[in-house]
């Protein structure tokens, strides 16, 4: 969708503010071919822009995590994880109750994912795989403190997707968003 349509103003004016977020480093611009004509241009969030979202539960997060391992080991943080795991499968597999092909699981998950917060989006690739991307991670604090919530996510888009996932781009490894390339088994 056209920035100008849901910031409810022209497309010039649009541009022009995106262009001002650029200058100022919050925003990215990469072109698109998309068919005939001239390629399209899409904005995106860089790291100091996603830095503009607050995060007030982040420390509060962390501190939590920390306490919970002192207290009773790294198996409680571990099946914390576990449950979380299994009650957000709950939650994908029900969204995902009437998809009938892998695009559409894709699609529900990145709906899904976006009411979570993770500012999600999918596309098709030329060879028939998906990209479910991540423009914003409301879990990094706690995913930056233990690297499990991400290897619980990866295998949880597996199960629910009943499809092959490799994350391609993750933010805890400098990329600007998560990515994950989904492939029919």
């Amino acid at each position: 969708m056209e920035a100008g349509q849901v910031l409810g103003m022209t497309s010039e004016a649009a541009r022009q503010q995106l262009v001002k977020l650029a200058g100022h480093g919050l925003v990215e611009a990469h072109s698109q071919t998309r068919g005939v004509g001239r390629p399209v241009q899409l904005w995106q969030l860089t790291s100091k822009g996603h830095g503009r979202f607050p995060d007030s539960h982040g420390d509060l997060t962390v501190q939590l995590l920390d306490a919970v391992r002192e207290t009773f080991g790294e198996s409680a943080i571990d099946r914390l994880i576990e449950v979380r795991e299994q009650r957000n499968g709950e939650n994908y597999a029900l969204a995902m109750a009437d998809a009938t092909s892998l695009e559409d699981r894709v699609r529900s998950l990145s709906e899904v994912r976006s009411q979570e917060g993770y500012m999600a989006e999918y596309a098709a690739t030329e060879d028939g795989a998906f990209l479910l991307i991540e423009n914003h991670c409301p879990i990094c604090a706690a995913a930056s403190a233990c690297q499990n919530f991400c290897r619980s996510e990866l295998q949880l888009f597996e199960q629910v997707l009943d499809a092959r996932v490799e994350r391609v781009e993750h933010l805890l490894s400098d990329s600007r968003r998560c990515v994950y390339r989904v492939s029919a088994l």
